[in-house]
């Protein structure tokens, strides 16, 4: 009986046979074509996924058994030999489980998938070989990016995020491969309130919060579903307003999040991003995103930009307490560029107004929980920074606490909009009272 793997051999050895024969034009275009197909661009992988079914009903291959994870066999051949091997089923929400996964870890041979919060080893197995040329693959996708460094991140046509660990910072024959995808399709806060992330009594103050143009911060590890909260926050902006958003990777299509809206998006890290900051301060954007701020040129960015802003600046970075937040800024700054970390503190508190902290459950890492809202502001007598809470979650008891206690500069910013003042007002009431 033809097993699974003669099947494949033989799809590849007709394949192989048309490269020998073939120009070195031709040649050129396939390498091209395998590229794409591998990163997921569905004319080349409906390509190679017709050709192989011709090869199949021509070899009588159509009933060789294949393993239960693919679909059929045509499947199974085009992702052994230029798809995603066994990850495949996962990265294509081939099933219910894996559709609801939102990340996959390739650990050697092992792939591990994230299933109702638990990463459960799967029975695929992708050998060492077949590793390597998918890892050259992503690199070829991403030019940049060389294959003797030891780290890399790229992304998949579909938008899933890989993140590659090779060389010396592995362990020899454990090399990682870390996937990311971005379950929520639907961006709205009303979305979020059903998922149990956010309390379903804030879905309008949120609203009002946009509209009125607070400088906000969205804080949290890694998978603590800030990202995500920085999209559906974006999507309630003015379209008619102009935007630029700065990543040190192209996490968010900003287009797909808001298509009528004239947001640009750039790439920029380190030395980039400090040449980038003043034409962004002098050009005409109402608004500036900032994706993943991780050290002192990304927080200076942040602090100059909504230090002079009239509003509306969004960034994401990654800790786990926003109380210690400026803290953190401050010192990264002040050791990288000088100055004094009290006056950077003050600068931080007096140009933010709230920062969101995000986190997974231990329980189940697929829940995330907003778990506090802090607001940064100067006091109005001694000019210092304040740091308090609008809102803490209590995991205990399930519940979300509010006080009724927007800071003076929140009121104050507000003043310019009566109507949602009046609104926010009497949401957070009844926030606190536990009415809404």
């Amino acid at each position: 009986m033809v097993t699974f793997e003669k099947a494949c051999e033989t799809v590849l050895e007709v394949f192989e046979k048309e490269w020998r024969s073939a120009p070195d034009t031709v040649r050129t275009e396939r390498l091209e074509k395998e590229k794409k197909a591998i990163m997921g661009f569905s004319d080349e992988m409906q390509e190679y996924k017709d050709k192989i079914d011709c090869i199949v009903k021509e070899t009588g291959l159509g009933d060789v058994p294949c393993p239960k994870w693919y679909k059929n066999i045509t499947e199974g051949i085009f992702n052994e030999l230029y798809g995603l091997a066994g990850l495949a089923p996962w990265a294509y929400d081939e099933s219910e489980e894996y559709a609801s996964s939102s990340s996959a870890k390739l650990i050697g041979d092992r792939l591990f998938c994230l299933i109702d919060g638990i990463s459960v080893l799967q029975p695929q197995r992708i050998n060492r070989e077949r590793r390597e040329q998918l890892k050259r693959t992503f690199l070829m996708a991403a030019p940049k990016e060389r294959l003797e460094r030891g780290f890399h991140e790229v992304y998949l046509q579909n938008g899933i995020r890989i993140t590659i660990y090779s060389g010396d910072r592995t362990k020899e024959n454990q090399d990682v491969m870390v996937f990311r995808k971005y379950l929520l399709k639907k961006l709205t806060f009303e979305e979020l309130a059903e998922l149990g992330t956010i309390p379903q009594g804030a879905v309008e103050l949120f609203r009002l919060f946009v509209r009125t143009g607070m400088n906000v911060l969205f804080a949290g590890p890694v998978r603590s579903g800030k990202t995500t909260f920085l999209q559906i926050w974006q999507s309630y902006e003015d379209p008619k307003l102009e935007g630029a958003a700065i990543a040190t990777d192209p996490e968010t299509d900003w287009y797909s999040v808001m298509p009528e809206a004239p947001v640009m998006q750039l790439v920029a890290d380190g030395p980039q991003l400090e040449e980038i900051t003043r034409p962004l301060m002098r050009g005409d954007n109402d608004y500036i995103i900032l994706e993943e701020m991780r050290d002192a040129a990304a927080f200076r960015t942040a602090l100059e930009i909504a230090a002079v802003s009239t509003g509306r600046c969004k960034a994401t970075v990654h800790t786990g307490n926003a109380e210690i937040l400026p803290y953190m800024m401050a010192e990264k700054i002040r050791h990288a560029y000088g100055g004094n970390s009290e006056d950077i503190i003050k600068r931080i508190a007096d140009s933010f107004d709230l920062a969101f902290e995000m986190r997974q459950s231990e329980e189940d890492r697929s829940v995330k929980k907003l778990t506090a809202i802090t607001q940064y502001y100067l006091d109005p007598a001694s000019g210092r920074a304040v740091y308090s809470k609008l809102m803490e979650y209590d995991r205990k008891k399930d519940v979300w606490k509010w006080r009724n206690n927007l800071s003076p500069k929140i009121i104050r910013k507000l003043s310019a909009f009566p109507d949602e003042k009046r609104k926010i007002a009497e949401i957070m009431e009844r926030l606190e009272a536990g009415t809404l």
